[in-house]
């Protein structure tokens, strides 16, 4: 039979007061009310527990797609509860403790004297096996039923369980709103005393992204290419249009005085769909035709002169530091898809074709016809082009990053900062457990390199 005065007496020594008991009290509990009673405060405790990770752990962009495409509005409570955390946070605090204490009261007065009963004939040691069977008893059914499965249901389906149990948690804040106030604007002056910020942040970085991308992947909710896609994507307002374009010496131009046996003889030789026109070299360029409209003309009439305004169109200049994204915008804005790339100095460093640009995100879908950048010859060792950059080989090669990488785009910018001086065929470093060695140079430009898998870091020679 349940002492009502016991428990009277453990709940004065607790919170040191004092309650003057009646002489006679209907009051009686036994054992079997005292395990209802703690099976009712873990169902408490559960709910509590579920609910302080479910709505702390739940993720904004899925509740805000519940809350759009889903209809949920209890999916708009939930953030607007994680934007301001602090009256659900005192209530979880107030009944985890309040469970607590009374689930240590009913154990002590309830519980302890019925396995003291148990264990009357076991002699001096009987109390203290009573009481750690009790502690045993309610500290493991706490912690199994209403601590561990309903927090590992809350991390298994954070936004699922949050838009469930958000209602009753605004209903006990309404319930405790002058306790949570007070506690709750105690907290703040601390944290104002102090000037720690009680607001949420979520802004959304792209490494959030990327990180969310890499774990799709991995998940294989994302094929390998769609994983390279959205990664270029992103790559575009990062890279320049000098990682993409085609360099000056790789550029076929027209003289506007050529006739048409020397256009017809570079157009052999060079096929390209579009040609630039200069007055004398590649600093005067005065505009640029495209192929099938000049051999049109060439068909229908024997001479036509490369200034024809039927044939010449005017070139869209861009500068050389332009991001991929910039250089997309400038073409959807201007029309065009072929723009010739200047320097500070005014000098054409380049031509860039829409092709380029789109040929950085889509990759090898648009690239069929061009010899890859990147050839694998052996398990250990890669031939890489010079003017590779350096998002693809560390895509290819598993690196991380190049040291000081905003003084340079590619891999054989790559070799001449690290190298200090111009490079020749030979040379050669060892970054992140690879080898990088010059195999073959034009005009001293590092037009080739081999890459092996070496040990560590060594001296550059």
């Amino acid at each position: 039979m349940f002492d009502y005065k016991k428990v009277v007496r453990i709940f004065q020594t607790t919170f040191d007061v004092k309650i003057a008991l009646p002489k006679h009290t209907p009051f009686f509990m036994n054992i079997l009310e005292a395990l209802l009673l703690l099976c009712l405060l873990i169902v408490i405790s559960a709910f509590v527990s579920c609910s302080e990770l479910a709505l702390a752990s739940a993720r904004k962009i899925k509740l805000q797609v519940m809350a759009k495409d889903g209809g949920d509005t209890r999916a708009l409570d939930v953030l607007n509860m994680q934007q301001q955390p602090g009256s659900f946070i005192t209530v979880v605090q107030i009944g985890l403790n309040a469970v607590a204490i009374l689930a240590g009261i009913v154990g002590e007065a309830a519980v302890r004297p019925y396995f003291g009963g148990l264990l009357e004939n076991a002699g001096s040691w009987g109390s203290t096996a009573a009481s750690l069977l009790t502690f045993a008893l309610v500290t493991g059914s706490f912690i199994l039923i209403a601590d561990l499965m309903p927090k590992r249901m809350a991390m298994t389906h954070p936004e699922a369980v949050a838009v469930r149990i958000v209602r009753p948690m605004m209903f006990l804040i309404f319930i405790l709103k002058p306790v949570v106030w007070i506690f709750d604007g105690m907290a703040n002056a601390i944290f104002k005393l102090f000037k720690i910020s009680t607001v949420r942040q979520e802004q959304l970085t792209s490494e959030d992204i990327y990180a969310v991308v890499d774990a799709g992947a991995q998940a294989g909710v994302l094929k390998q290419q769609e994983h390279y896609l959205i990664e270029n994507i992103f790559d575009m307002q990062a890279r320049t249009v000098t990682s993409t374009m085609s360099t000056r010496e790789y550029i076929a131009y027209f003289d506007k005085n050529d006739g048409s046996d020397t256009v017809l003889a570079i157009m052999s030789e060079k096929p390209h769909n579009k040609f630039l026109v200069c007055d004398g070299d590649l600093e005067r360029v005065i505009g640029y035709i495209e192929s099938h409209t000049l051999l049109t003309l060439f068909l229908k009439e024997k001479d036509v002169r490369l200034t024809d305004k039927r044939v010449l169109r005017k070139a869209l200049f861009i500068p050389d530091t332009l991001s991929l994204y910039d250089v997309l915008e400038t073409f959807k804005t201007s029309g065009e898809d072929f723009a010739v790339v200047v320097n500070e100095y005014a000098l054409v460093v380049g031509v860039v074709t829409l092709k380029d640009v789109m040929s950085i995100v889509m990759g090898e879908l648009v690239n069929t016809e061009e010899e890859p950048q990147i050839i694998r010859r052996t398990e250990d060792t890669w031939l890489v082009d010079g003017a590779t950059p350096l998002a693809d080989v560390m895509r290819a090669l598993d690196i991380e990053e190049f040291p000081n990488s905003e003084n340079y785009e590619t891999i054989a910018g790559f070799m001449m900062y690290s190298l200090r001086k111009i490079p020749k065929r030979t040379d050669f470093l060892v970054y992140a457990g690879y080898k990088f060695e010059i195999i073959d140079t034009e005009n001293l430009k590092i037009d080739q390199l081999l890459v092996s898998k070496q040990g560590e870091d060594v001296v550059s020679r």
